[in-house]
């Protein structure tokens, strides 16, 4: 991927202009990190980036970026540019694009962020990025304050990569954090929930919650039960035991994940019938949240007689027959009665075994 980013940068440079790769690719690049997120910057416009990539571009932005698709893989390329004002404390109201690689950089939101890479694979670091790297400590570029006030998810994002990286926060953003921490209120819940499930699915997810609660952050960001938060298993079972469905967006498959998790957490988890309904990934992840053995809930489920309704050996037309009935609701009761009599070993799935058992009682 470096060497294809690389080729790009000599797209670009061999155009007669200025192109480096930056931010979080440089970062882990010298952290020993795999990445497989290149931003490139660059003193091209986006017209002049158009002209030179003309088969690869898949889209523009109104912020002076467009993206190039490569075997694949996209590579967003940014021309250098100052922005001038923000609005909302979260998006420039303007850019002006510059011609200056430092001005660009002093725009930027953390010094381990602003480390660039040139087409010779070089590195350079004017902000002093490789310093705050070897110290594992998250600084901002300059001010602090002004860096929060400009862009108030920069605050949820230094939690993250203290997180992820397993850093500290320096005293300055520390403090800044604490005097402008209400402004992530008015952030959306969209942009909130993406950092946070960066935090919430990284392996250092407990010094996350703790350093977001140390901070004060769950007011403002609404985690009335961040500090009840125990045996996190996983990104799912944080949200879970959150229980916020009301308040951030998840999709229709997160959400049906959380309500069922959270309905097992008052069942036993070991119950075959509770196993069969919800599944084992609902279950093993309630079972984390109470402390139960997870391997011991997979192996009774993969003891289960049946793990789903298509698993009983007879079928809808089976029944209708046995009974000499049209189709109706009674097929559905009838299964149902069958699949807890098979779970709870009260009959064998077992074709001639279940067709008695439906002429005796149906």
């Amino acid at each position: 991927m470096l060497d294809e980013a690389v080729k790009i940068l000599h797209e670009i440079t061999d155009n007669g202009y200025m192109a480096y790769i930056v931010g979080g690719y440089v970062r882990d690049y010298l952290l020993g990190i795999e990445s497989n997120d290149i931003d490139i910057t660059t003193n091209a416009t986006p017209m002049e980036l158009q002209e030179i990539f003309k088969d690869n571009i898949i889209k523009t932005t109104d912020y002076g970026s467009i993206t190039v698709m490569v075997k694949n893989i996209r590579y967003e390329i940014t021309t250098f540019r100052k922005e001038i004002k923000y609005t909302d404390h979260r998006k420039p109201e303007e850019i002006e694009y510059v011609n200056d690689l430092y001005t660009d950089l002093n725009r930027r939101d953390f010094t381990i962020n602003s480390i660039c890479m040139d087409e010779n694979k070089e590195i350079f670091d004017f902000l002093n990025g490789k310093e705050d790297l070897n110290r594992r400590l998250i600084n901002t570029i300059g001010s602090a304050s002004e860096r929060f006030e400009e862009d108030a998810l920069r605050i949820l994002r230094a939690v993250r990569f203290a997180t992820t990286l397993d850093f500290k926060l320096s005293d300055e953003v520390r403090s800044a954090i604490l005097e402008k921490k209400n402004l992530l209120k008015d952030l959306s819940y969209e942009r909130k929930k993406e950092e946070l499930d960066k935090i919430f699915a990284s392996p250092n997810v407990n010094n996350g919650i703790e350093l977001l609660l140390e901070l004060g952050l769950d007011k403002p960001l609404e985690l009335e039960k961040l500090k009840d938060i125990k045996n996190t298993d996983s990104l799912i079972s944080v949200w879970a035991m959150l229980d916020v469905l009301d308040i951030y967006p998840f999709t229709n498959a997160e959400k049906e994940l959380i309500e069922g998790i959270n309905a097992v957490l008052e069942l036993d988890n070991m119950d075959p019938y509770t196993l069969f309904k919800y599944g084992l990934y609902v279950n093993s992840i309630a079972g984390a949240i109470k402390g139960l053995d997870k391997k011991a809930i997979t192996e009774k489920y993969d003891n289960l007689a049946i793990k789903s309704r298509d698993d009983i050996i007879v079928s809808a037309q089976d029944i209708m027959d046995i009974l000499g009935k049209e189709p109706g609701k009674y097929i559905s009761d009838i299964y149902s009665d069958l699949e807890q009599k098979i779970l709870y070993d009260k009959i064998n799935n077992n074709k001639e075994e279940i067709e008695n058992y439906i002429k005796d009682n149906y």
